[in-house]
């Protein structure tokens, strides 16, 4: 159960850091303003982001809970 844990802290920090960096390309290629690939980037990037900090956090939340219980 506790390498399952780590997987998860895994998987939502690779999410974050993937999203954040395609927030981050999709801003450099923003200038165009008939570019919807660009305008997509950036959605796909919050929404990468948020699932990573979200996933993480639930990571934090279980840990501590069941820390706390034992």
């Amino acid at each position: 159960m506790a390498s399952l844990s780590i997987l998860y802290l895994v998987v939502g920090a690779v999410a974050l850091i993937a999203g954040l960096a395609l927030v981050g390309i999709a801003l450099k290629n923003r200038g165009d303003s008939e570019n919807p690939r660009a305008t997509a980037m950036l959605i796909g990037g919050m929404m990468l982001a948020t699932f990573g900090l979200l996933i993480g956090a639930f990571w934090i939340a279980f840990a501590t809970g069941r820390g706390a219980a034992q």
